[in-house]
């Protein structure tokens, strides 16, 4: 994660009235290059020489990829590129087209007796290290508060997002234990007990070893090595498993540089880990979120600017093409602008946010950061044509700007893996949503897939 983020606008309550959809000015000076059109639009046809049909059938796969290259730039904008984005930070990463995806040799193959995904639910505590519940309340003083993301709730996004496969909750408890025999965090002690280095994750067959580390910056009292706990989840995948997530409440991290990390997966191996902690919006001010300029308001010219220009010296003359590939936000009979009308039809964000808003924050980054490190497990590498939910984040700032949507590229993939169609996926995403229609991310993803039906 960058030390660095763009500066949080005033508290005036933005009105977004323009919105950006190609990559911002810094996207040049990063050195990135967006593919032109007439490539992006052949990166998801199906490859001439293979064997397996896109979407079930040849003709209802063409005529469904045609319709996805037919949107327009309201429906999949570029990405954005402000500085510190992962796209910005590695501008020459190769891109994943459909062609390259289908011949990856690493990529598994759904089959029918392998074609579940699982999700784990946060592990539990037992007594006996009753004090890691402690390990996932942040230190920090706020006068509000935000309901951890219920499991059934991820469970039904991602029903929704990889319709088609069957997706269940991992059958077996799982639990924390002690690992230490005879540790020194005895209850009766007089001096303060040491923290463990190790704790037991106890998966049923066997418990495993996962070693621990105070936080860094303080902001959680102590960390879970997510490699650990990868390891640990390849050993639970289930016989009929074609991918599975764990969901933690600890805070982690990866390598001892690491400040923290929010989840990672091990797509060859089908597993991903993702930690709910740093998605508490409690903890926003600390990471620099600017909540209203969340997607798809993270489109807003005016935020945009303001981003590329935070990061120039003062005194240098200030390039823009700000006024280029721009839309009103009044344009509402596409996608991204309908949208943007829904986000900025609820109760806005700030200054005093309820309860209810903070914690459907919360849930909706959790449900797109879930679905994001599945599609790796699926051999979806990092999106590098559009704004998608499968593009890279080096921080959690751009985290929440990026959209739940995958690009028609990363569709194209989806869609073959599942053996759906775009319209029946995105009618079951649209049931998930008018259910969490009071939520900002569900209520404009929501519009955004009405619009993209109507356009289809």
């Amino acid at each position: 994660m960058p030390r660095t983020a763009p500066p949080i606008l005033s508290s005036i309550q933005c009105s977004h009235n323009k919105l950006q959809l190609l990559p911002s000015s810094h996207a040049n000076e990063a050195g990135y290059r967006r593919p032109r059109i007439q490539a992006r639009k052949a990166e998801c046809l199906k490859p001439k020489k293979t064997s397996r049909n896109v979407l079930g059938s040849t003709s209802r796969g063409k005529k469904e990829l045609g319709v996805e290259n037919g949107a327009g730039i309201t429906t999949f904008s570029s990405p954005l590129v402000l500085p510190g984005d992962d796209i910005s930070l590695d501008p020459g990463y190769p891109p994943q087209s459909f062609e390259s995806w289908i011949r990856d040799e690493d990529r598994n193959d759904i089959t029918s007796r392998k074609n579940v995904v699982y999700v784990a639910a946060p592990p539990n505590i037992d007594n006996e290290v009753s004090f890691i519940e402690q390990w996932d309340t942040p230190r920090t003083k706020c006068n509000t508060s935000a309901t951890t993301p219920d499991i059934d709730d991820v469970l039904n996004y991602l029903k929704a997002f990889y319709h088609g496969l069957p997706v269940k909750l991992f059958p077996k408890s799982l639990s924390f234990t002690s690992w230490e025999s005879g540790g020194t965090r005895g209850l009766k002690s007089k001096s303060k007990p040491e923290e463990p280095r190790y704790v037991g994750f106890n998966i049923g067959t066997q418990c495993v070893r996962i070693r621990t580390r105070a936080s860094p910056d303080e902001i959680f009292p102590r960390q879970l090595n997510l490699d650990d706990l990868l390891d640990a989840v390849i050993s639970m995948l289930p016989k009929d498993a074609y991918a599975l997530i764990l969901l933690v409440k600890q805070d982690l991290y990866e390598s001892a540089d690491d400040i923290f990390v929010c989840g990672r997966a091990y797509g060859g191996s089908r597993v991903a880990v993702v930690s709910t902690s740093r998605y508490n919006p409690i903890l926003d001010g600390k990471h620099n979120v600017d909540r209203e300029h969340s997607w798809p308001a993270s489109h807003c010219q005016d935020y945009v600017k303001s981003c590329v220009d935070a990061s120039r010296p003062k005194k240098r003359t200030k390039c823009s093409n700000y006024g280029q590939n721009i839309v009103s936000d009044k344009d509402t009979s596409s996608p991204l602008p309908a949208a943007l009308l829904a986000h900025k039809s609820l109760p806005p964000l700030k200054p005093f946010p309820t309860t209810t808003q903070l914690s459907g924050l919360w849930l909706g980054r959790v449900c797109r950061t879930a679905s994001h490190e599945l599609g790796h497990c699926f051999g979806i590498d990092h999106c590098m044509y559009y704004a998608c939910s499968m593009q890279g984040s080096a921080s959690l700032t751009e985290d929440t700007r990026q959209p739940p949507y995958l690009c028609h590229v990363d569709l194209a993939k989806m869609l073959h893996a599942t053996g759906t169609t775009a319209k029946d996926r995105y009618l079951s995403l649209l049931s998930f949503c008018k259910r969490h229609d009071e939520t900002h991310l569900f209520a404009a993803f929501g519009a955004w897939i009405n619009s993209r039906l109507d356009n289809m």
